[in-house]
């Protein structure tokens, strides 16, 4: 719902050491030593921590730790951001409190409308404006670029964004900052900032593919037959009890449309998360859509209410090496500005389904 990094641990040693004193204290000695030793055991640790693809999305702590401690071929530097929905991360009460050492700030804002008027609709920004956003950190199409957030679908529409645009690397960190903190890894609250890029590195986007407009979507379902579009939204909301957003008063999905499942309500997507709070890998995924009226060998299109909750499984086929896979983007959210536009309200395998039009949808399934 609506909303809603590179580090060097020996600066973190001086720091500690220069605040003790400029005086000959063998105390501050002793912590020196051991900040420094600590480090050094640390990069030692960290050095057989498994190497991953170039398309591999979701990575550990420990693989982000590695790289950090340049132990991670091509890695030793990346860029790592905190995303979260604040324009600014003075602003972020998440990223203040204490983030991954080095990390920047990146805000869901950077990538997609966030008026909801018709012409955004919560889409993502033009390519021009996402362009000038990631030039602005420094990033370009070869920078490797780590990503975590508090909130795992807003984390991934960025990451998402980020891939469309053409940036050749982009991973997340599974969990998030609550998993890197159970790791033993410390955090800082230093704001840290990006040094601006003047050139991307090829066209933006560089992967239309991966993006579906209403219009494609609205005539791949009617006339398609390999193209499915995937509902990733609670149950409710897939039988059309309510639309899931307290700014959608009109409730049900597009004529056509399969579930995908992936929630339990508008703000989530516990199915497709483990006990710990991580994403779960492929399997994971095929285990909860093993009832589900779509194949990996469709071509798949996710969405959802505004475009969060679908860039999840999204990505996760895309680390895959799943291409036949997009996210319309509009969702429901744009689907409701069209009175025409044909609705199914309920289990389309079922006859008491009805089928009609945004326009004749009745009222007051907004939630509460």
């Amino acid at each position: 719902m609506k909303k809603r990094v590179l580090a060097v641990l020996l600066s973190a040693a001086m720091v500690a050491s220069l605040a003790v004193g400029c005086g000959s204290s063998s105390k501050s000695d002793e912590k020196s030593e051991t900040k420094t030793e600590t480090a050094k055991d640390t990069k030692e640790e960290t050095k057989d921590v498994e190497a991953v693809e170039q398309r591999t999305v979701y990575v550990t702590p420990e693989w982000l730790k590695s790289a950090m401690d340049g132990n991670q071929k091509g890695y030793e530097d990346v860029v790592v951001a905190e995303v979260a929905y604040s324009d600014d991360a003075k602003d972020c009460e998440s990223y203040q409190k204490g983030h991954i050492p080095g990390a920047i700030y990146v805000g869901d804002v950077e990538v997609e409308d966030a008026t909801g008027s018709e012409e955004g609709a919560y889409n993502l920004l033009s390519a021009d404006v996402i362009e000038k956003n990631l030039l602005s950190h420094g990033i370009t199409k070869d920078t490797k670029v780590v990503l975590y957030g508090g909130d795992i679908s807003g984390t991934a529409r960025v990451a998402y964004a980020y891939i469309w645009a053409g940036v050749e690397d982009v991973k997340i960190v599974n969990g998030g900052i609550d998993a890197w903190e159970k790791a033993g890894y410390e955090t800082e609250t230093k704001a840290n900032e990006g040094t601006e890029a003047k050139d991307f590195g090829t066209t933006v986007p560089a992967h239309p593919e991966y993006w579906t407009s209403i219009e494609d979507a609205k005539d791949k379902v009617a006339n398609d037959d390999n193209f499915k579009l995937v509902s990733i939204r609670s149950e409710e909301e897939w039988l059309g009890k309510t639309s899931g957003y307290n700014y959608m008063d009109k409730a049900g999905e597009p004529d056509g449309a399969v579930w995908g499942k992936g929630a339990k309500t508008a703000a989530d997507v516990a199915d497709f998360t483990n006990d710990d709070g991580t994403v779960k890998d492929l399997d994971g995924l095929k285990e909860v859509w093993k009832d589900c009226d779509f194949t990996l060998d469709n071509h798949l299109a996710f969405y959802c209410g505004t475009g969060w909750r679908a860039t999840v499984p999204f990505l996760v086929l895309y680390e895959n090496g799943y291409d036949n896979i997009s996210v319309y983007d509009g969702g429901w959210y744009e689907w409701l500005m069209h009175d025409d536009y044909p609705v199914q309200v309920g289990d389309p395998a079922s006859a008491d389904c009805q089928h009609t039009t945004v326009g004749e949808l009745p009222t007051g399934k907004a939630a509460k």
